[in-house]
C-alpha cells in the first residue's frame, strides 16, 4: 500500500494530515526560521543554508528572505536564479526553477490543489500538479503560477498576471487569466 507521501509525490489524492507530512512540514519550517534569519550572512553562507532545505541548488543562486514554502525537498533550482522577497512555493509535488530566471518580490508558484466538487473537497484530501519554470524567465511581482504550469525558457510574466495555462517559449503573458500578449492581451 503506498504512503500518503508517495500518493502526494504522484500527483494522487493524498490526507495533508498524515503525520509523515506534517513532520516534514514541520522540519521545512523550522529551517525556514533559520534561513529567513539569514538575510545579513555572507552570500556563501545563505546558499549552504539554503542547500540543506532544498531538493537541489545550483551556482550563484539567491534566494531573498522571507522565503516560504510547504517541505522544500520538492524544489529544484538552477544556476544563477534570483527569487525576490516574500516568494511562496507551494512543493507538495516537483517545482524546477531553470537557469538565470529571475522571480520578483510577491511571487507565488502553486503545485497544491483541491477537488472542484464540493463533495470530494469535504473529504479533506488534496492533490497537486508540478510546476516547470524554464531558463532566462522573467516573473514580475506579484504573479501567481498555478498547479500544473509549465513555463518555457525566455518567457516573461507580467506583474500581478495569473498564469493558468502553460506559456511557449519566448512569449510573453500578462493578465488575468494571463494570455500572450498579441492574442486577446492588451
Amino acid at each position: 500500500m503506498r504512503t500518503q507521501k508517495q500518493k502526494m509525490l504522484a500527483g494522487e489524492p493524498y490526507d495533508a494530515g498524515d503525520p509523515e507530512l506534517q513532520a516534514g512540514q514541520l522540519a521545512a519550517h523550522a529551517w525556514l526560521a533559520r534561513y529567513n534569519a539569514s538575510l545579513g550572512q555572507a552570500p556563501a553562507a545563505r546558499l549552504a543554508l539554503l542547500r540543506e532545505g532544498l531538493g537541489a541548488v545550483g551556482l550563484d543562486v539567491d534566494v531573498r528572505p522571507p522565503f516560504h514554502c510547504d517541505y522544500g525537498y520538492n524544489i529544484r533550482i538552477g544556476d544563477g536564479v534570483f527569487l525576490n522577497f516574500n516568494c511562496v512555493i507551494l512543493d507538495v509535488c516537483e517545482v524546477v526553477i531553470g537557469a538565470r530566471t529571475q522571480i520578483a518580490p510577491g511571487v507565488q508558484i502553486l503545485t497544491a490543489d483541491h477537488p472542484r466538487d464540493p463533495r470530494q473537497r469535504a473529504t479533506g484530501l488534496e492533490s497537486g500538479r508540478p510546476v516547470r519554470i524554464g531558463c532566462n524567465v522573467w516573473i514580475g511581482a506579484g504573479a501567481l503560477i498555478l498547479p500544473g504550469v509549465n513555463i518555457g525558457d525566455d518567457a516573461l510574466v507580467g506583474a500581478g498576471s495569473v498564469v493558468t495555462r502553460d506559456v511557449p517559449a519566448g512569449a510573453t503573458v500578462f493578465g488575468n487569466p494571463a494570455r500572450v500578449a498579441g492574442q486577446g492581451g492588451r
